[in-house]
């Protein structure tokens, strides 16, 4: 529309320049001096016409420009959005920026042309009044877009907050996991020995008859796990339990070389009293 405005003021110019031509100029000098006039005006109205059509033109690509950063806005979540909107909003800026300074150039050619058209005023100060509203307009538009860097930067704030608390759980759950499995550990753990009676004395184990008295040797103990063991073959022909476990718990039974087997038959039973065994053989 405003194109049109504009163009209808060239007209108007057109038509005044070319209302002179009458049966008073018969004269060829006449007729010549006032080509020259027609000729300048021309001129300058194309040179007028051709700045409006670039100006118009920068518009139109800073409406393009616009509706890409609008649609790409709506996803400016994803990789690579942020920097074609950014990139963008700096052409509309460029753009706007020319848009200007052809203004002003189009102002002044009309002020130093022989055109005294108060239509092309009228257009020209519309394109001043165009670029206002558009620059208001990309104001706007640059501010929506900071509203909604802010709410995607709080967005990440909170995954990356949420992240860290889920890494905590994570790790309080993974402690908690560890710390009852070696509390499951420690409960199901027993240490057993054989030995003859000199032997136990030795390692301390065997002290004045009685067991497990004084600085005894307990890496001489061999640890195992009571769900997993319950066969402690003692080879030996003679094997006495000197730790106190319940009757009925477990059993002595000789093999077919004649050797002794310890079987717990009551793995609870047995090692309720106490988490050690001790037995002397000879």
């Amino acid at each position: 529309m405003k194109k049109l405005l504009f163009m209808a003021a060239m007209a108007s110019v057109l038509v005044a320049c070319n209302g002179g031509f009458g049966g008073g100029l018969d004269q060829d000098r006449e007729r010549d001096s006032l080509r020259n006039v027609i000729d300048q005006k021309d001129n300058e109205i194309n040179d007028l016409m051709g700045t409006f059509n670039e100006i118009q033109q920068g518009f139109d690509l800073i409406n393009a420009a616009e509706g890409r950063v609008n649609m790409m806005s709506e996803g400016a979540e994803n990789n690579g959005a942020s920097e074609n909107i950014r990139e963008n909003m700096q052409f509309i800026q460029e753009t706007l920026d020319e848009n200007r300074r052809k203004i002003d150039e189009l102002q002044n050619k009309l002020k130093s042309s022989t055109i005294n058209s108060s239509k092309l005023k009228e257009a020209i100060n519309n394109l001043t009044q165009q670029l206002n509203e558009k620059n208001a307009e990309i104001e706007k538009l640059r501010a929506q877009l900071a509203e909604k860097d802010q709410q995607i930067a709080e967005l990440g704030s909170t995954v990356t907050t949420l992240k860290d608390e889920n890494t905590q759980v994570k790790q309080q759950r993974d402690e908690t996991v560890q710390i009852a499995r070696n509390q499951d550990a420690q409960l199901n753990t027993a240490w057993y020995v054989y030995g003859t009676k000199k032997e136990l004395k030795e390692q301390g184990i065997l002290s004045k008859g009685e067991v497990l008295q004084g600085n005894y040797n307990k890496s001489y103990f061999t640890q195992i796990d009571i769900r997993k063991v319950n066969v402690i073959p003692l080879q030996s022909k003679s094997a006495t339990v000197l730790t106190t476990h319940p009757n009925g718990s477990y059993t002595l039974l000789k093999d077919s070389k004649g050797e002794y087997t310890l079987r717990i038959t009551d793995a609870t039973k047995f090692w309720s009293v106490s988490k050690y065994l001790v037995v002397r053989v000879r």
